[in-house]
């Protein structure tokens, strides 16, 4: 009973023992909590897509660049998303911090930095920078999700290549240390 107001709780009135009492509480924080995760997975997930990542009018330029490269069309039919290049997939931390600092691109969108393809491009190099470095930290983690020197078959590459991976590998290099400009088109180095 709330001594404050007299009347008593639900499951008083209707006669449940403290030990029933505190079974549905759990029950229900329990649940609470469950759809409290399974909807930020949810809205995590939603953010990865391709149709989230090209919604926003600034990245209409790299969706169109995107389009042109093998990575969205090529003759295995695998596609690499957005996502699978920009979120680590190694950790959920990691992936946090990644979308963390996405958010500086969707702020920039929103109060006009980025929102136009001039102003995109005024700002290309400073973003393709800041991304270069994330990924030459990770050792390339968004290529090695798909790629590796241990599955190429340098034998079947172009002489070229063959000599610049094994070189590459070697030297311990990564894969954006040679590699800028796959998907999107390069910036202009003022």
């Amino acid at each position: 009973m709330n001594s404050e107001t007299g009347k008593k709780g639900i499951f008083r009135r209707i006669g449940c023992s403290s030990c029933v009492r505190y079974g549905c509480g759990a029950g229900i924080s329990l649940l609470v909590f469950l759809l409290l995760v399974g909807g930020f997975s949810t809205a995590l997930e939603a953010t990865n897509s391709l149709e989230f990542c090209t919604s926003c009018h600034s990245m209409q330029t790299n969706f169109k660049e995107y389009k042109e490269s093998t990575h969205y069309a090529n003759v295995s039919g695998v596609r690499a998303e957005c996502s699978d290049c920009h979120v680590p997939k190694k950790d959920w931390f990691a992936k946090m911090y990644r979308k963390v600092i996405a958010a500086k691109d969707v702020w920039g969108e929103m109060v006009g930095t980025i929102d136009t393809p001039e102003k995109f491009e005024a700002h290309r190099l400073e973003m393709a920078k800041r991304e270069w470095a994330r990924m030459k930290e990770s050792d390339s983690i968004g290529c090695r999700n798909c790629h590796s020197f241990a599955a190429m078959d340098i034998g079947e590459q172009a002489r070229l290549a063959q000599n610049k991976h094994a070189t590459a590998e070697g030297e311990g290099k990564t894969c954006i240390d040679c590699h800028k400009g796959i998907a999107h088109k390069l910036p202009r180095l003022h």
